[in-house]
């Protein structure tokens, strides 16, 4: 994992797709105490409406917990907004940052119950490859999360 001082941050430059913006709101650096990689945070922003209606954050790098576990995209479209396909159209807008960066295979996990999750993953299409149970050390195990589903996305 990259140590957090040398971490080659890249300006994602502009992310639109019709009415849809994914803007850059915050850079974090590898935390290697907590095993995390850096990160880059998006916030979904729709024209005409003020607050963001979702977020979608890539992880950068390799190591087990983040191929297994964590996965290198997350996302969440705020419940009034949900079912436009917005997490979607916002990953495929920054898959080509996480290509800049070496990646030629994205990990996406998602509890199992969670279909709207795993029907963007599908659409995205990203390959489902297993169930796999989260070691009782992991954050998510503290959550109170048993499982997560693993996606291959071949970039």
């Amino acid at each position: 994992m990259p140590d957090s001082t040398d971490f080659p941050f890249l300006d994602p430059g502009p992310l639109r797709d019709g009415d849809l913006t994914v803007a850059l709101a915050s850079c974090t650096p590898a935390d290697p105490v907590k095993g995390w990689a850096p990160s880059y945070d998006f916030e979904l922003r729709l024209d005409g409406v003020a607050e963001c209606v979702g977020k979608v954050r890539v992880r950068i790098g390799e190591s087990h917990s983040l191929e297994m576990y964590s996965g290198h995209l997350g996302y969440g479209v705020d419940p009034a907004w949900r079912g436009r396909h917005f997490a979607e159209r916002g990953v495929r807008l920054i898959l080509p940052l996480a290509k800049k960066h070496g990646l030629s295979t994205i990990w996406i996990t998602c509890n199992p119950d969670n279909r709207p999750s795993r029907r963007t993953c599908e659409r995205l299409g990203a390959q489902f490859i297993e169930i796999v149970p989260l070691p009782p050390d992991n954050d998510m195990y503290h959550r109170g999360e048993r499982e997560k589903c693993r996606y291959r996305l071949e970039l």
